[in-house]
């Protein structure tokens, strides 16, 4: 029997041992649990290493960037010597030692190139040197004869010793010759880095494309070898390009320098060549200071008559030349080269604007394969020809005047219906014959129309 209280009601019965006991419901007007959900510190966590791994990541990215730079350049030099390299390996030559082959001859003649044209410049900035009193006393007699002034190559001398000008310049050249040092020793390793990757690409050409091809599908294997021969391809065409614009500002400067009288024009003429295309935007700049430096050595009239052909010969090759052969070597508009060059400099300096028309070549080749493309219907408009007169044009004066002639019609008609003669009774009939065998059409097909209403009462 349970137990009660003296109240009478049941008195609540201890649990069982080992039990918890049922919670029981909040009161009326207590607070809900603020307890912090288990989801939040977890999204917390996953939140701070994904900004962690973010800036890890850019701060890896920006310590790499001139090692990628230099891969990139590696990459694309590989695929310009790729075709010597392939035919060399077709004839039975081992791939590693046709590279070698091809890397040893272009050193060989960058070398020379350089040994012969450094050889040129010691000589004729000694010549300078030398020579430079009697350039001075020239100038200071052509002052003097012109502007009646009694001017001393002494007294400009001892200016230029005391000036505090010329103090400054030789402090600040002193204390950045261990700069210069740092930035050539700088260059040397960048060039050995690039020359390293470069041949490792192109010695190693088909393995890197079967390690490559060895990840993906068989129908994306041959998209990526597909891309790879067009990047050969227009890789190859844009190196031709730039070999034969080096070909014609040589030949054009050489002949310039060669008519002024200037010694060594052949070195130099190749020089302005190479540097002018090899290097963009400024290069024509510093290829044209050369032949300016020597031509001053000859005559200062020669430097500006240099100067004047290297600005002129700029803008024919901007405008004329360079469109005009790369569209055709690389097969993409001028506009589109253009326009290559500038993102190009944008993004990656002279770098991407030397290597930004074979990259919009190539891509352009590979995704107009994926393109479809439909025949040309012959509309006049599509050559750019306006739409002749009466043609049928869409155009508001047009259908006015067709609205026109249409009412004069009409009227002319109406005014002419008493005079109509033979030949208009003919025309008559002929029309009442055209309108009978036309109403002779609706007539026979009546009895067709009318089967089903037939068939309707039948069966009502």
């Amino acid at each position: 029997m349970a137990s009660t209280d003296e109240t009478g009601h049941d008195a609540p019965q201890a649990p069982p041992s080992g039990t918890t006991p049922p919670t029981r419901p909040p009161a009326d007007g207590a607070a809900p649990g603020t307890g912090m959900p288990r989801w939040l510190p977890r999204a917390m966590v996953l939140a701070l290493a994904l900004v962690a791994v973010f800036q890890l990541g850019s701060w890896a990215f920006h310590q790499l960037i001139g090692l990628l730079i230099n891969i990139l350049i590696a990459f694309f030099l590989a695929l310009a010597i790729e075709p010597a390299v392939s035919r060399m390996s077709a004839y039975g030559m081992r791939r590693g030692l046709a590279t070698f082959l091809v890397f040893l001859g272009l050193l060989i003649v960058c070398a020379g190139f350089v040994t012969l044209l450094g050889s040129m410049l010691a000589g004729q900035i000694i010549k300078m040197i030398e020579d430079f009193p009697d350039y001075l006393d020239s100038v200071i007699n052509w002052i003097n004869g012109h502007f009646h002034t009694d001017l001393r190559r002494v007294d400009i001398q001892e200016g230029l010793l005391h000036s505090d000008w010329l103090r400054k310049y030789v402090q600040n050249s002193a204390s950045g010759v261990l700069d210069v040092s740092t930035q050539v020793l700088g260059g040397l390793f960048q060039l050995l880095t690039i020359g390293l990757f470069s041949f490792y690409f192109a010695a190693d050409g088909p393995r890197l494309r079967r390690a490559l091809c060895s990840v993906l599908p068989p129908a994306r294997q041959v998209e990526v070898l597909r891309a790879w021969e067009i990047a050969v391809d227009k890789t190859g065409g844009y190196i031709y390009s730039r070999g034969l614009m080096a070909l014609v500002s040589g030949v054009a400067h050489y002949i310039l320098l060669q008519a002024l009288g200037i010694p060594y024009a052949p070195v130099l003429a190749v020089w302005v060549g190479l540097v002018s295309q090899f290097i963009p935007t400024i290069g024509t700049y510093l290829a044209g200071a050369l032949p300016m430096l020597i031509a001053f050595t000859v005559d200062p009239w020669y430097a500006l008559w240099v100067l004047i052909f290297v600005v002129v010969y700029q803008q024919f090759e901007n405008y004329m030349l360079q469109p005009k052969l790369t569209a055709k070597t690389v097969d993409i508009h001028p506009a589109v080269a253009f326009g290559s060059v500038i993102a190009g400099t944008a993004l990656l300096g002279a770098v991407g604007a030397l290597i930004s028309i074979p990259a919009v070549a190539t891509l352009q080749a590979f995704l107009g394969a994926y393109v479809k493309r439909y025949a040309v219907t012959d509309d006049p408009r599509v050559q750019g020809h306006r739409t002749p007169r009466g043609s049928g044009g869409s155009g508001l004066l047009t259908r006015a005047r067709g609205v026109w002639e249409q009412r004069s019609g009409t009227r002319g008609h109406t005014a002419s219906a008493d005079s109509v003669g033979t030949t208009g009774s003919a025309t008559t009939d002929s029309e009442t014959t055209d309108s009978g065998t036309t109403d002779s059409e609706p007539t026979g097909s009546g009895p067709r129309d009318s089967k089903p209403e037939d068939s309707g009462e039948a069966s009502s």
